[in-house]
């Protein structure tokens, strides 16, 4: 884990358990080599509007499937889409299969709404990536929420 996440979870007393394990790129590849991480697996997916430049982080469970169609009308846009990797590098910071909440930390322009899943935010454990595909942090539940709530001041929780 890089030291500028240590160092954030330290100063906002946000309890966590470092877990490492072998890379992985896929919730398939999570599914294999994150077997010892206890909680629910989170997935991280980095959309925008189509023809726009609103940008979105969906947080939600890693079995979950993501209806984005369903999803444009809430967020109120016509259609969403990935966000490139361009996009994800400029804005989070971060490369393809390491997306994290905790790359909320280099959006310094605040571009990125997030959006929650009620599933990941009522379970009492969850487990993300700290930006780095090769360790997962565990989080309790207020752990989890003290943690999205340092991040952002612009997060929904919704039933995706």
């Amino acid at each position: 884990m890089e030291q500028y996440i240590k160092q954030f979870l330290d100063n906002n007393n946000i309890s966590y358990i470092l877990h490492t394990h072998p890379a992985v790129f896929s919730c398939e590849e999570a599914d294999i080599h994150c077997k010892h991480v206890p909680g629910t697996p989170g997935k991280n997916l980095f959309l925008k509007e189509e023809k726009g430049n609103q940008f979105f982080l969906v947080i939600l469970s890693a079995h979950k499937k993501l209806n984005m169609n369903s999803l444009a009308p809430v967020l109120n846009v016509k259609k969403l889409k990935f966000a490139n990797e361009n996009e994800l590098k400029e804005i989070l910071g971060l490369t393809p299969g390491s997306v994290s909440p905790l790359g909320l930390l280099n959006d310094k322009e605040k571009k990125t709404r997030v959006i929650i899943d009620e599933e990941i935010w009522a379970a009492e454990t969850v487990n993300f990536h700290p930006n780095i595909n090769t360790e997962s942090l565990e989080f309790t539940k207020d752990n989890f929420h003290r943690l999205i709530t340092t991040l952002s001041s612009n997060f929904k929780i919704l039933e995706i």
